[in-house]
């Protein structure tokens, strides 16, 4: 599962051809071995756990970088190789 970002012990990862479970596009979140899917572009927790400031911290970061975050769900659904996209600063 390739990592496209890591900011405050985020994990940020995009899985390839990964549209069959949850049917929208998504991320895959890690935090202190906490896992969890959030949607994008809207930033909902779809499965598992975040800590709400880390939740939101991980929204601002997709809002900033939304055509990026869109533009490798559309590499990754395909098998394309995706891009790495800049932390939250």
């Amino acid at each position: 599962m390739p990592t496209i970002s890591m900011f405050y012990g985020i994990i940020i990862r995009m899985l390839y051809m990964d549209n069959r479970q949850h049917h929208l596009p998504h991320l895959h979140v890690e935090y202190q071995g906490m896992k969890s899917v959030i949607t994008i572009p809207d930033g909902e927790l779809l499965e598992g756990e975040l800590p709400a400031k880390k939740l939101r911290l991980v929204q601002a970061w997709i809002t900033i970088h939304e055509d990026e975050v869109m533009a490798n769900w559309s590499l990754a659904v395909n098998g394309e190789p995706i891009f790495s996209i800049d932390p939250l600063r």
